[in-house]
């Protein structure tokens, strides 16, 4: 009997003892994805007095990858991406007289970021397969009008290797709605959210690099470790054409740094009396730039919009590069 689509399954768990060392699975992904062996078999060139060549072969490199595909993301774990692929953050921070927890990640500037690296679990009711050393390359969020926020991320892994799934309950999440979010724009020197643009964006999609990179040594076939060699942050936005497209568009011409701030609300947290930051769940993304390009108007069932990029780099004036900032009800990571 084959495996079959829906006793597919994504399992992680935390690799606390050391970056490689595998650790059991904690929680099932709420989403999509298979695990990739993306080992190198090569026959070498050689003229031998055989038509075709001989069955000689080798593997030289040992890699593995899997992508979390287009999925609704979700306070509860959205946290796991940030970790692996921004700076290892897996314990929240209690917020005042709250039931709710602060997750910070703060883009990396001046010295490398350690990340929390995952055992990552796949497969189906056929065979588990496990990639230890796994972290994360890049991710995506992408939403719309009438959507959920989409996640997707790619995860590169020393090794493919058979394995067992450990048996896990299925956690509680709550998905992150598009229309629930509110976008703030801020001049250099000002403070992240305090300038509401309402009625304007339309579309968004942040294209986060993380600049993991995994080096290759000779101590064995998989990569050995790897470093963040620089993030490459890109955000591209679509605006109904009104006023406040128009103020965008001449700040792009003008070359002005913007203190863009996209934060998404959830459900109420329980707070008491001694108050608290938050009062719901929150997704917050705080982003410095300077708009890279506006593009001609195009029109959205006969409304004109424009589509903008801005590129997302340190601002020396403030003295930052910005920060993702995750709040829900969980203390730590699984």
């Amino acid at each position: 009997m084959g495996g079959i689509r829906a006793l597919k399954k994504i399992q992680l768990g935390k690799e606390d003892v050391a970056p490689g060392t595998a650790a059991a699975a904690t929680v099932i992904w709420r989403g999509l994805g298979s695990l990739a062996d993306n080992r190198e078999v090569t026959f070498p060139d050689e003229t031998v007095g055989i038509l075709g060549g001989t069955d000689r072969s080798i593997v030289a490199k040992i890699a593995a990858a899997i992508s979390f595909d287009n999925v609704n993301a979700t306070f509860e774990q959205l946290p796991y991406v940030l970790s692996a692929g921004i700076v290892n953050t897996v314990t929240g921070v209690a917020d005042g007289d709250s039931d709710g927890y602060v997750y910070t990640y703060t883009i990396p500037t001046s010295s490398q970021p350690t990340v929390k690296t995952y055992t990552i679990e796949g497969g189906d009711d056929q065979q588990a397969e496990e990639m230890e050393y796994a972290f994360v390359e890049s991710f995506k969020l992408t939403g719309r009008g009438g959507e959920g926020l989409i996640l997707s991320a790619n995860w590169l892994g020393r090794q493919v290797t058979n394995t067992t799934f450990t048996s896990l309950s299925l956690a509680a999440v709550e998905d992150i709605l598009f229309g629930n979010c509110t976008l703030s724009i801020d001049a250099e020197g000002g403070t992240f959210g305090t300038t509401p643009v309402s009625s304007t964006l339309l579309e968004v999609d942040l294209d986060f690099k993380t600049g993991l990179t995994p080096i290759w040594t000779a101590n064995h076939l998989y990569f050995d470790t790897a470093q963040n060699t620089g993030p490459e942050i890109m955000l591209t936005m679509t605006y109904l054409h009104n006023s406040s497209a128009v103020t965008e568009k001449t700040n792009w011409r003008n070359e002005t740094v913007r203190k863009v701030q996209l934060a998404w609300s959830g459900s109420d947290l329980t707070v008491g009396t001694g108050g608290s930051t938050y009062t719901t769940k929150m997704l917050i993304v705080n982003l410095p730039g300077k708009y890279e390009k506006f593009e001609a108007l195009t029109d959205q069932d006969g409304n004109d919009i424009v589509k903008c990029t801005l590129r997302s780099r340190y601002n020396v004036s403030d003295a930052t590069a910005g920060a993702i900032i995750c709040v829900n009800k969980l203390s730590s990571l699984t």
